[in-house]
């Protein structure tokens, strides 16, 4: 561990989706996952080359951008990946030195430090590349007051806003897929760079079924606000779910987004309600779960119906669900997670969930 944090990061400050239609996908999002629009960008607000709507739900906040054009980085990011992350973006109080400390690390620079100011203040910004085409933003924002960033214009409060929120509370971790002998060297990257440890290791031994496995090493960030587990596919039988991924999404990048809510019964039953499909877990599951975890305050019988996932670690134990890809593309989903006091990452799951998610990936044809 670094005697001190050289990058201190306070949270998550957004993440930005580049998807075809901004417009459509900030449908999806307010009415399947319960975001409220807050902000918007586009030709209203004098940008001629794209468009972005910016929702909250909680402590999380996305922005889906869409280009105006057929050409350009954003329309052609969306044409090789399909919709996805392209910036996982931090809250820090000090963006320039994030970015000085990150490229005398050997980072590489997307946007030198930047002074954004409106009538709400300045917000300054600095991004750097990480794996595949995603980038880390840093946003030093305690000046600004606005309801996103200058260039955004609030969306009207006086417009009755339909969103109901799910019960999403913030994010837990972000998970990137990288190719197969490549995990270690990003490992490297994360800590050299950002100062981050590593906290867990999954092997292929752990994380494995009958046709296929994958190793992942999970990084955090000096305070342990920020969780970015690392995936790389591990020679097996038939292909993995992290080939498939790399298959369509033609480069690494963010494979899914761990959510955490206070209430993953509740949360869940209100997203399924509004459509969202989820991995389902064979009734087997629940059989010799408890003597595995021990006693949980949920009933056990509902988690089974729902088919939400336990496992547990010497701090407590935690409940995880998978929701099937968000897109056409089996590339990006969402995890829903609660933790009672367990700060692993569900390995006791590791099992049920690829073999789960084999079934996916048979009927796709892509087993």
């Amino acid at each position: 561990m670094p005697e001190q944090d050289f990058m201190p990061i306070q949270n998550f400050d957004y993440l930005n989706f580049y998807v075809g239609d901004a417009m459509q996908a900030a449908y999806y999002f307010t009415n399947a996952w319960g975001f409220t629009p807050i902000a918007y960008a586009g030709l209203e607000t004098g940008l001629r080359d794209r468009s972005s709507f910016v929702l909250e739900q909680g402590n999380v906040r996305f922005v889906l951008t869409s280009s105006l054009n057929p050409e350009g980085e954003i329309a052609d990011h969306v044409k090789l990946h399909g919709d996805g992350v392209k910036d996982v973006a931090f809250r820090v109080d000090d963006a320039e030195r994030a970015y000085r400390e990150a490229t005398s690390r050997g980072a590489r620079s997307i946007m030198e430090p930047t002074v954004r100011k409106d009538d709400y203040g300045k917000v300054k910004l600095a991004a750097i590349a990480t794996y595949g085409e995603t980038i880390h933003t840093f946003v030093e924002r305690q000046d600004y007051r606005g309801a996103f960033l200058p260039g955004y214009r609030p969306v009207s409060t006086n417009v009755p806003r339909r969103a109901r929120p799910a019960g999403i509370a913030g994010i837990d971790h972000v998970v990137g897929n990288v190719e197969l002998g490549k995990m270690n060297e990003w490992v490297a990257f994360y800590e050299r760079v950002m100062g981050f440890s590593q906290i867990i290791h999954f092997d292929d031994k752990a994380i494995s079924t009958e046709y296929s496995a994958l190793m992942s090493k999970v990084m955090q960030n000096g305070s342990g606000r920020i969780k970015l587990p690392i995936n790389e596919p591990a020679p097996g039988r038939k292909k993995s779910q992290i080939e498939e991924y790399l298959d369509f999404y033609r480069t690494p990048g963010v494979q899914h987004v761990a959510l955490i809510t206070a209430d993953i019964i509740a949360t869940v039953r209100n997203l399924e309600e509004r459509g969202v499909a989820f991995l389902k877990t064979p009734a087997a599951y629940y059989e010799d779960v408890l003597d595995r975890v021990g006693h949980i305050d949920e009933d056990i019988k509902q988690l089974a119906e729902l088919g939400i996932l336990i496992d547990h670690d010497e701090d407590g134990y935690l409940l995880q669900i998978f929701s099937k890809p968000i897109v056409s593309r089996p590339t990006m989903f969402f995890e829903v997670i609660e933790r009672k006091g367990a700060r692993s990452f569900g390995e006791g799951n590791f099992k049920a969930l690829f073999e789960a998610i084999e079934r996916e990936q048979a009927l796709r044809g892509n087993l």
